[in-house]
């Protein structure tokens, strides 16, 4: 009788639709608070995250569907419209092989100014009833669909009209703002179909000791062991086990390994991006049930450092004193100086940093000041930093025929960047040096071309700034570190050849504070005297973004993370060893040096826009030909004008009495 009951209620069940598949929304119906929604920086989101708008429309794209893609400049026109209008726009990633690095390139190609979310399990989808991409759904402010379908009726599959004849998303828009009922609450899209990857998994002979092991020894235990800054250690099979469903989802999402290159441009002798195979041997592993496999199968177990990653060092040197970090607070970078005691010229090979509270300490840097000297800056933009080290930092190894000078009597400055966790913490950080057997052919350098003028308007979503740095000489690039803080979105470095053509040499489409990469180019970059580097970023100052501390504030350059930056970092080499000398003497009030750093985006003019704020006042004092576009030679004569006319006058001598 029980299993005659049991099987009854199973029937009943399932006629009632107590196991079917949930059904989408009927046009009136309330949007539930769906999950499973990641941002590019991998957080979680929720669709009732985004409150207090007076609509907001969920557009579904596909980074690879040629009809999503056509529409995607109209979608941009429209978010920029509405905005005012507190209408927000999400661009909202269903296709299973969408993960977050090819939903970063695609936003970061077309420039888009509103959030990009990958719907990882397609729930978002479901429950809006979208089958294909591009497909829109407009929300009232409480969430409630009022619109489903097609943007308009200009691009489908076979068809392409010059102009729409109806624009249904604009027309559901404008109606639901002014208070009316959606006239045509649907209207049916044409596109790709949604990939919701749901096969079942294949089996497989995939193990543990076989392959598993392996890629997890490649790709995860240089931080995944103790002592280290992973949250939990991935050394045998029990630590993979408990972890294999997050492995199978950090990795298909390229959260993990922590890599933020995009693919397409340069190559790195650091990239730590799994390949496809290893990321599908590993869900497939997952979805088998995880098998261990045979002992005899496992690898050799590495045998990792316990202290320095690069073995030991010739020198450590360490701050002077212990600190105490406190539990809470904001802490403003704190610095100490220490003497090496150095007699002579010192030339490095290898360095690393060392914190010995690494959950506190946001990052350390220590510079190198010459003697005479209080800042490691020069006028070129050169400065002089000796190590460093971030969650993720391997340490700097300079490539063969090339080290890094340490004059004779030079100090070392500790520059420290605590963040309290909770608990009161004491650290004392030490860098480890190794030195090279004799002087190299080409000295190391760093150089930080930055914009020290950005201004980031309150709520802009999607600011933009530019920054040059012009070649003086023939160099040889080794490698790129771009910096920004919690507001930043993307960075992207480009050469301009000298024949003006242009090439990206590496793009970070979705830029995360919590790791600050050093991308390591597997060959040096040569470029001739006069091309130019030439950064671009943009900043999300809005309350989309998690990180945001204020989206009310006006953001300028400043150290705290509260403020923000724009450093491109370049370590490189003259090609013409000799030049170093040359480049030493330049001096800050060169024109030509402040020229290239006032043309930020290297067009060989000066506009308005490019002028600092503390020198506007200045230029409009002084008589331009053409205030619009300054030329290099006009600004030299300029430069000449201002020097005399704001000069400090010298005081007459004083004349003493008698």
């Amino acid at each position: 009788m029980r299993r005659f009951a049991s099987a009854a209620f199973l029937v009943a069940a399932f006629a009632a639709g107590v196991f079917a598949e949930p059904k989408p929304a009927a046009i009136g119906e309330k949007i539930g608070d769906i999950g499973e929604l990641r941002d590019l920086r991998g957080n979680g989101r929720t669709l009732h995250s985004f409150k207090g708008r007076a609509a907001i429309v969920v557009a579904f794209i596909g980074a690879e569907c040629p009809v999503a893609n056509l529409y995607v400049p109209n979608l941009l026109e429209l978010e920029k419209k509405y905005r005012e209008k507190n209408v927000q726009f999400l661009a909202v990633y269903p296709n299973h092989g969408d993960d977050l690095d090819r939903v970063s390139v695609h936003g970061s190609d077309r420039d888009l100014p509103f959030p990009a979310l990958k719907d990882a399990a397609c729930k978002l989808a479901d429950a809006i009833g979208a089958t294909r991409v591009p497909t829109v759904a407009v929300l009232d402010n409480e969430y409630r669909l009022v619109y489903r379908g097609r943007i308009d009726d200009r691009y489908g599959v076979g068809a392409k009209r010059e102009k729409a004849t109806r624009h249904d998303l604009v027309e559901a828009l404008d109606e639901l703002l002014a208070g009316k009922k959606v006239s045509v609450p649907e209207a049916a899209a044409d596109g790709c179909l949604i990939d919701r990857g749901d096969e079942k998994p294949a089996k497989n002979d995939v193990t543990y000791t076989k392959d598993i092991s392996r890629i997890i020894q490649t790709r995860c235990q240089d931080c995944h062991r103790p002592g280290q800054t992973a949250p939990f250690a991935l050394m045998s099979y029990g630590d993979a086990k408990r972890h294999a469903k997050m492995l199978k989802e950090v990795t298909h999402q390229r959260r993990m390994p922590p890599w933020h290159a995009d693919s397409r441009f340069g190559h790195f002798a650091n990239d730590r991006r799994m390949p496809e195979s290893e990321i599908a041997m590993l869900a497939s592993w997952v979805d088998n049930g995880m098998p261990e496999g045979d002992a005899k199968d496992l690898p050799k177990a590495i045998d990792w450092p316990s202290g320095w990653r690069h073995g030991k060092p010739d020198m450590i040197v360490s701050m002077p004193e212990e600190f105490e970090v406190p539990a809470e607070g904001v802490l403003n970078y704190k610095r100490w100086i220490v003497d090496p005691g150095f007699t002579e010229d010192k030339w490095v090979k290898i360095t690393e940093g060392m914190p010995s509270a690494p959950p506190v300490v946001h990052h350390l840097v220590v510079y190198i000041l010459k003697p005479g000297q209080t800042q490691p800056w020069s006028a070129d933009g050169n400065i002089a930093i000796l190590a460093a080290w971030a969650p993720g930092d391997l340490g700097t190894i300079c490539p063969p025929e090339t080290a890094l000078r340490l004059p004779k009597g030079c100090k070392l400055q500790f520059e420290m960047h605590y963040t309290p966790n909770g608990t009161k913490t004491k650290d004392r950080s030490s860098i480890g040096i190794q030195f090279a057997e004799k002087p190299p052919k080409f000295e190391y350098f760093t150089n930080s071309f930055a914009n020290e003028s950005i201004v980031i308007p309150p709520y802009d979503p999607h600011y933009k700034a530019e920054q040059i740095w012009r070649m003086p000489n023939d160099v040889r690039i080794l490698s790129f570190v771009p910096h920004m803080h919690w507001r930043g979105k993307d960075y992207k470095y480009e050469v301009i050849h000298t024949d003006g053509k242009r090439e990206t040499v590496l793009s970070v489409p979705r830029w995360d504070f919590n790791w600050q990469n050093v991308y390591n180019l597997k060959e040096p970059l040569k470029l001739p005297k006069g091309s130019k580097l030439h950064a671009v970023a943009h900043w999300d100052n809005s309350l989309n973004n998690l990180y945001n501390p204020d989206p009310t504030q006006v953001v300028r350059f400043g150290l705290q993370t509260w403020d923000e930056m724009m450093v491109g970092w370049v370590a490189y080499v003259w090609e013409r060893p000799e030049y170093a000398a040359e480049a030493a003497k330049v001096k800050f009030d060169d024109p030509n040096q402040l020229f290239d750093r006032f043309d930020r985006n290297g067009d060989e003019v000066i506009t308005p826009n490019e002028i600092p704020a503390q020198m506007a006042p200045m230029m409009k004092l002084v008589k331009l030909p053409n205030p619009e576009k300054i030329t290099r030679e006009e600004f030299k004569t300029l430069f000449t004008q201002m020097r005399k006319q704001f000069a400090p006058k010298a005081k007459p001598p004083e004349t003493k009495k008698p």
